[in-house]
C-alpha cells in the first residue's frame, strides 16, 4: 500500500480523542518499517492500545524500554524516582528493582552507575520475561517471585540502593483509572489495597533485613498517601524523608538503614570475657 501521509494519520489519531496527535503521529511513523505495519499500528492505536503497546517501547530516561502486552507500562513521573535514587547513592554497588514490571527503573539506574550488580524481581511472568530484554544490556539479573522471596539470600544485607514501584492504587478506585491503565495492564501492578499502602507496607517492614548498613528504600506513592507512608517507613527502623516533584506531580518516600551496626550484634573481642 501507499505510504500514510502525516496529516492522515493526525486526522485519524485525533478522531478517536488522541490529545498528542502530532507526536503520536511521528512516533508510528518513526517506528513502523513499512507502509502496512504503519497501518496496522494506526488501526491499534485507534482501538484504544495504549501507544507504548503499539510501538513495542516506552521512553523512560533517555532509553527505550521495551514493553508488550500484559505488563506495566513505565510512568514518566517515575523518572522522579530515578532521580531521588541516584541522589540518595552515587555509589551504589548492589542494586534492586522490586516490583520491576518493564524493568525500566532498574535499567535506568544501572545505566547511570557504572559497574553496578543489578537485580530485580516482578510477580508477574511477563513482566520477568520484558525485564530480562531491557536489564539485559547491562548485565542485570530478574527473578520471579513475591517481592523478597524472589530475590538469593546472598543479597541480604548488601543492597545499597533498592527501589521499588509498588502497586498504590486503592482496589475502590482501580475503576477510575483511564481505560489504557485498566484494560491494558495486570491488577497485580496497579491495585494497592484498600489504602493503596498495602505492598509498600511489605516492602518497608522487610527491606532493613535485605540493606547494607546506609542502604537506601526508595518507594513512589501519592501525595494524600505520602504522611502515613513516610510513618510507616519510620515504624520499619529507618531513616525516612519525603521528597515532592510539582512538576512530576511525583511523591518519593525515602528510607535509610542506619549506617552503623548495633553493638550487640558484633562479635565480642578476643580475649574478653
Amino acid at each position: 500500500m501507499p505510504p500514510l501521509s502525516t496529516s492522515a494519520v493526525v486526522t485519524a489519531l485525533r478522531s478517536a480523542g488522541c490529545v498528542f496527535a502530532e507526536d503520536e503521529a511521528e512516533l508510528i511513523l518513526a517506528t513502523a518499517r513499512t507502509a502496512d505495519e504503519a497501518a496496522a499500528m494506526l488501526d491499534r492505536r485507534v482501538a484504544g492500545l495504549p501507544l507504548e503497546l503499539v510501538l513495542g517501547w516506552a521512553e523512560f530516561r533517555g532509553l527505550r524500554i521495551t514493553v508488550e502486552p500484559g505488563v506495566f507500562i513505565p510512568r514518566r513521573r517515575t523518572e522522579f524516582l530515578v532521580q531521588q535514587a541516584l541522589a540518595a547513592a552515587p555509589g551504589a554497588s548492589v542494586v534492586v528493582d522490586l516490583c520491576c514490571g518493564s524493568g525500566a527503573v532498574g535499567a535506568a539506574l544501572a545505566a547511570s552507575l557504572d559497574g553496578a550488580a543489578l537485580h530485580a524481581a516482578d510477580i508477574e511472568p511477563a513482566a520477568v520475561r520484558c525485564a530480562r530484554r531491557n536489564v539485559a544490556p547491562f548485565g542485570g539479573h530478574v527473578h520471579e517471585g513475591d517481592l523478597f522471596a524472589a530475590l538469593p539470600d546472598t543479597l541480604l544485607g548488601r543492597i545499597d540502593l533498592l527501589a521499588a514501584n509498588v502497586p498504590y492504587v486503592p482496589t475502590g478506585e482501580v475503576s477510575l483509572l483511564p481505560a489504557e491503565a485498566r484494560d491494558h495492564e495486570p491488577l497485580a501492578a496497579l491495585d494497592g489495597g484498600v489504602d493503596g499502602l498495602d505492598v509498600l507496607r511489605r516492602v518497608a517492614a522487610e527491606a532493613p533485613r535485605w540493606l547494607a548498613p546506609g542502604g537506601h528504600l526508595l518507594i513512589e506513592t501519592s501525595a494524600r498517601q505520602a504522611p502515613l507512608a513516610v510513618r510507616t517507613f519510620t515504624h520499619s527502623g529507618l531513616s525516612t524523608r519525603l521528597a515532592v516533584s510539582e512538576e512530576w506531580d511525583a511523591h518519593v518516600v525515602i528510607g535509610t538503614r542506619p549506617g552503623a551496626l548495633l553493638v550487640e550484634h558484633l562479635p565480642a573481642p578476643e580475649g574478653s570475657a
